[in-house]
């Protein structure tokens, strides 16, 4: 998402929605106003996402929201966290069970605005889109390609049996839902966005849709579409932040500024976001602006009123303080809830375990190298090796790399390659071998999510030239670091080269949310009892990775590290905050 798009975008309502039982409610608009049950109504809501913050805490987060003065929860909904595979869906387990969300923030006394793509942008992986339409050489996303609409049509059918109950108009507290999002800074195509709301009105959605602060931008929104309320659905409290970076920290001056102008004029709005959470696992997306390729941390902190952890900031008491000064008289916000406990767990002797190269599946055998997903693999990792035949040394270009490499030669480490600093080509030295054998060790890490450049495969997208020639005759090792292949990971002693599984056991009496201090290692992924923490880099600005207290155990637990770079044991420890 770019601060340049105009968010504030007029709503698409379609008529007046009522129902005769009492139990349910009205919500329309009057002229520029939000009605909800024939009265005036302020949307002042606060952006949190399911897929990033443990099923545990939804319901602290959400009290959390509430406690701050808002009346209404914003939630993206992610495709591709929900059909985990092709065809298969997912809306029960743990965090990705929405109905029971929704069911929470009702029971919290809280409205609810759903934003289900099918993209959504967010600096998730794909921008919620599923990889699997990337094996479609010519897949256009985001448009009426047959092929794409298909597939979000799926989806979109089973998205809405679990939101027709839950709509305003059958006694929930789903108020309205967002068609697309950032349409206009990718496309102009005015069918692709009916398609996708005749898909939700066919399948039994019949809630309120929109699209997407000075004055002068609620202006103009009202100049598109005269006669309706505005709603500026992404009000930034604070920012993303790129490995290699420094932590963003907006200024909250003109944030103050914005939201006191937004309550004295009693415009609704959404703060984008309340409470960020953490991109678990390999969900963490990208941009590709004007510096390049920019994968996001695994952090989603987002210098947000309440931070990863879920406890309140300096921002969430100055936005409390404001809110709550246009209460009536009489009326006060409700107590700020309790925080979750946090531990400290003293260093944790860490012992190699295995290596990549002990634990390698079947090679595929392939002319040239090919994407990830075209061998149905979303990131983690996979080697691509060959014989080098004719040209021996000299100047190896990978082209179009996506996105990291370690590059071994006769099993020796040369180096890496890195698309976000735009490395592309390494000098390969001289070899005694007659035909040596070179290996290529690629992470994909996140896949773009926004604007032009989306279409992002990983892996060795094109050709690996030597001198020029283009080297032919592969093969390639598929290694997902997902559940099952660490969980199968087999123990060995024989540790060549770099790419290595460190493992390590702890013993904790209490449990509480905990930060685990990756500083003393390179660039890689960790474990705790089989659940993926995300992504680690020592080029920061990001060092600990969250832990929330439902993943450890009381009693024994077990921390597995995979490094690409180190290849001695080094100690871990937990902290109680983020830095």
């Amino acid at each position: 998402m770019k601060k340049l798009i105009i968010i504030f975008i007029a709503i698409a309502l379609t008529g007046f929605i009522e129902t005769t039982n009492a139990q349910k409610h009205s919500f329309s608009f009057k002229g520029t106003e939000f009605m909800l049950d024939e009265k005036p109504f302020q949307i002042i809501s606060g952006e949190i996402h399911p897929a990033r913050i443990p099923a545990e805490y939804w319901r602290h987060r959400i009290q959390m929201t509430k406690a701050m003065g808002c009346n209404t929860v914003s939630a993206y909904i992610f495709w591709n966290y929900h059909e985990i595979s092709e065809g298969v869906y997912d809306f029960k387990t743990w965090n990705r069970d929405l109905a029971n969300f929704i069911q929470i923030a009702q029971e919290e006394g809280m409205w609810v605005i759903l934003r289900p793509g099918p993209y959504v942008c967010a600096e998730w992986d794909f921008g919620g889109i599923p990889t699997y339409l990337l094996k479609i050489t010519d897949i256009k996303i985001r448009c009426m390609d047959a092929r794409y609409m298909n597939a979000v049509e799926n989806y979109l059918t089973k998205l809405a049996e679990i939101i027709i109950p839950y709509q305003v108009t059958n006694g929930g507290n789903v108020l309205m839902l967002q068609i697309e999002n950032e349409y206009g800074s990718f496309g102009n195509d005015r069918n692709y966005i009916k398609a996708l709301s005749e898909i939700w009105r066919k399948n039994g959605i019949t809630i309120p849709f929109f699209t997407g602060s000075e004055q002068k931008d609620f202006d103009l929104a009202y100049q598109m579409n005269p006669g309706v309320p505005v709603f500026s659905s992404e009000t930034y409290p604070g920012w993303l932040t790129h490995w290699g970076e420094q932590w963003a920290r907006p200024d909250t001056t003109y944030l103050m500024k914005e939201v006191r102008f937004l309550m004295d004029t009693k415009k609704s709005y959404n703060l984008y976001v309340i409470h960020g959470g953490t991109n678990f696992g390999f969900t963490a997306g990208a941009n590709s602006g004007g510096k390049g390729y920019e994968p996001d941390v695994t952090s989603y902190d987002y210098d947000a009123p309440i931070n990863e952890q879920g406890q309140p900031t300096y921002k969430y008491y100055a936005l409390r303080n404001l809110i709550g000064s246009f209460l009536p008289k009489g009326s006060k916000l409700l107590e700020i809830p309790k925080p979750i406990n946090t531990i400290e767990i003293p260093e944790i002797q860490m012992n190699v375990f295995t290596s990549v190269w002990s634990n390698l599946p079947e090679p595929i055998q392939s002319v040239q190298p090919v994407p990830f997903e075209t061998l149905d693999q979303n990131q983690g990792y996979m080697i691509y090796k060959t014989k080098l035949i004719g040209y021996k040394s000299g100047k190896l270009i990978v082209t179009e790399l996506h996105d990291y490499a370690t590059i071994f030669l006769n099993g020796n480490y040369i180096g890496k390659l890195d698309r976000r600093e735009g490395i592309m080509s390494i000098d390969l030295p001289k070899s005694d071998i007659k035909y040596p054998e070179l290996e290529i060790f690629v992470e994909g890490m996140g896949h773009i999510n926004f604007a032009q450049h989306m279409i992002d495969r990983k892996g060795i997208t094109d050709r690996v030239t030597l001198n020029g020639m283009t080297l032919m005759n592969w093969e390639i090792y598929k290694l997902p670091m997902n559940e099952e292949y660490i969980s199968n990971l087999k123990p060995s002693e024989n540790i060549e080269k770099h790419g290595v599984f460190f493992k390590g056991v702890f013993n904790l009496k209490d449990l509480g949310d905990t930060y685990f201090d990756l500083s003393n290692y390179a660039k890689g992924v960790v474990w705790i009892n089989g659940h993926n923490l995300g992504r680690y880099w020592n080029i920061g600005p990001q060092y600990r990775l969250y832990c929330p207290a439902s993943w450890l155990n009381q009693g024994i637990n077990e921390i597995i590290v995979f490094d690409s770079h180190i290849t001695e044991p080094k100690s871990i420890s937990g902290k109680k905050s983020l830095e």
